[in-house]
């Protein structure tokens, strides 16, 4: 039993590896309307394409010292850290859902969701192909499928109701279709009462943020602390859930 769980564990975090190898691909190509099969991965600097074995995930940078093979030029650090975190998610679904199955789904949610949050810091745009592939797949991140559509609409509901009180207030437009389609995940993902815990946590989790750069006129987005918030009430979503009945029973 538990050598048949390291090695689905071990499956996980590699597909994690790769799926993180593939989501570098997606940042870099999707936010300039460039294809992710053509061309094949090559050097941005010296152009030459890279053999297989200079793409095995977060290995391959460390072999190559950080540097192309070819030109020496240094190798973004962005590469081997989303490999890493891609395959820590892919490890922390796995070990809180019930299956390989939902592991996999749920770590193809967060995974995509770090995709938008670094996409949104570099472009302040979140792509709706990403931004729809995590939502989809949402639905069927527990066996629960009917509840996470049913939950994923009355998020998406109340945000697009909020959106419209909140750009008549400021008169301008606020919360644009990426954060309704980020909240219709979020109830997607841990239901309604849960939902709520993420919003007010991501609110938590960025006002210092916040306030640090208020000065520095730069638009800080938001879906970030949105993504980072969902995972951590996923992670610990027992004992959210015990901190809300100890407030409201």
């Amino acid at each position: 039993m538990i050598d048949s769980q390291i090695y689905e564990a071990f499956l996980v975090i590699l597909f994690g590896l790769l799926f993180g190898s593939f989501l570098n691909v997606l940042i870099l190509r999707i936010p300039i309307d460039k294809s992710v099969v053509f061309p094949a991965s090559h050097c941005p600097k010296c152009n030459n394409n890279l053999k297989w074995y200079h793409n095995i995930p977060l290995f391959s940078w460390l072999f190559l010292g950080g540097k192309c093979a070819y030109c020496k030029e240094k190798i973004s650090i962005q590469y081997p850290l989303i490999e890493l975190l891609s395959a820590v998610i892919f490890a922390l679904c796995y070990y809180k859902s019930d299956s390989v199955l939902e592991a996999v789904i749920a770590g193809l949610v967060f995974a995509l969701l770090l995709g938008l949050s670094l996409i949104d810091l570099r472009y302040k745009a979140v792509p709706d192909s990403l931004n729809l592939a995590a939502l989809s797949l949402a639905f069927f991140a527990s066996s629960s499928i009917l509840t996470n559509f049913v939950n994923a609409l009355l998020f998406a509901g109340g945000f697009s109701l909020l959106r419209f009180y909140v750009s008549y207030a400021l008169k301008k437009e606020a919360l644009g279709e990426a954060d309704i389609m980020i909240a219709a995940t979020i109830g997607a993902m841990v239901g309604v009462k849960m939902g709520l815990v993420a919003i007010f946590l991501s609110a938590v989790i960025a006002l210092p943020v916040f306030i640090i750069i208020k000065e520095k006129d730069y638009e800080v987005p938001f879906i970030p602390f949105l993504a980072l918030a969902l995972f951590l009430v996923y992670l610990f979503k027992e004992k959210f859930e015990a901190i809300w009945i100890n407030l409201y029973g």
